[in-house]
């Protein structure tokens, strides 16, 4: 897949502001194997680097030794080995505080699944409950199976690819098998999702205008995101956005001198006439109409991005309300 992998030496692209760096597998030569397996010490720093960040790449680890905690997306899991972990790209991740990591890395690109297709799907379940505690019984038969691709890698024999890809396909498959890890951090993980969404959200300066672009930006999968969002506030982030779009709207329409065609270019839309229509069955005006008539009167410090307080089948007035804004935490909501 173009732009998942480099060469040495390539450096990392500077991320823009408010994004975090995104890795791509280092391959030695062009059209190499995007494949590459070897210890948290052979693989180098950025094997456990302590800073968040994303990849283009898979990655499966399994952890045997060390101390200190891994953070995926928004959980934080305790060291506890024998672990395993699997991080889908574009998930968010770091090490803290980790001392002794022993254990071995797994990289590879969704091309290298051509043979297994299907195991595209296991990956993204289990990326969904990325940290799995082991059982002696299930370390040894994974580990045996790792130690294996780790040798296969390193000797290249006659027919590696192959070879690789088939163990790669057992361990996912296995991995796959593994109950999830009875855990506090699922659920906690899951208000924390909601609660960054409600941060990023309440940013009028965050150019977030679709639930996919949160979701990306928050490291978890669309689906996890409505989920998690519905769970803690009783209403679908598509809601929030929407009224985050048509309170930012309001905001420039009333403090700003900028055009409805620049309004609609800072809230997400292309098309002046969409965001007319948009504006109007959100608000119940036009935006000419918002702002010929005054509808701010009132208002002081700012106008609530969106606001979590109001149930769902609360019908919508047809003049824009204005409230201060205020603060949204998980706990409020």
């Amino acid at each position: 897949m173009r732009g998942t992998t480099v060469l040495p030496g390539t450096p990392c692209q500077t991320p823009r502001v408010g994004e975090l760096p995104m890795h791509r597998l280092e391959v030695p030569v062009p059209n190499a194997l995007p494949f590459a397996i070897g210890t948290f010490d052979s693989i180098g720093p950025m094997s456990s680097a302590n800073f968040p960040h994303r990849h283009t790449f898979h990655e499966i680890v399994l952890v045997t030794g060390g101390v200190g905690t891994h953070v995926v997306d928004l959980a934080r899991w305790e060291l506890r080995p024998p672990h395993l972990c699997a991080i889908a790209p574009g998930q968010v991740h770091h090490w803290a505080d980790t001392r002794a990591l022993e254990g071995f890395v797994i990289l590879f690109t969704d091309d290298f699944l051509i043979d297994h297709p299907g195991d595209r799907e296991l990956l993204r379940r289990l990326s969904e409950r990325p940290w799995l505690t082991l059982e002696d019984d299930t370390h040894a038969g994974l580990s045996a199976l790792v130690r294996e691709l780790d040798q296969e890698y390193r000797e290249r024999a006659e027919g590696v690819e192959s070879v690789l890809r088939s163990l790669l396909h057992v361990l996912i498959v296995r991995a796959a098998r593994l109950p999830e890890t009875p855990s506090a951090s699922p659920p906690a993980r899951t208000g924390a999702v909601a609660e960054e969404f409600a941060r990023l959200a309440g940013r009028p300066d965050v150019d977030l205008w679709s639930v996919r672009a949160y979701a990306e930006r928050i490291g978890v999968t669309p689906g996890y995101l409505t989920e998690a969002v519905k769970a803690a506030t009783g209403r679908t982030p598509s809601e929030l956005v929407r009224e985050a779009r048509a309170s930012e709207a309001k905001r420039l329409l009333a403090r700003t001198d900028l055009t409805v065609r620049q309004i609609a270019g800072r809230v997400g839309f292309a098309d002046p006439a969409y965001f007319c229509r948009f504006f109007r069955r959100e608000t119940g005006v036009s935006p000419g109409d918002f702002r010929r008539t005054g509808d701010v009167r009132g208002a002081t410090t700012g106008d609530a991005v969106h606001s979590y307080d109001r149930p769902r089948d609360t019908p919508r007035t047809t003049a824009p309300v204005h409230r201060p804004r205020r603060s949204v935490s998980i706990g409020s909501l």
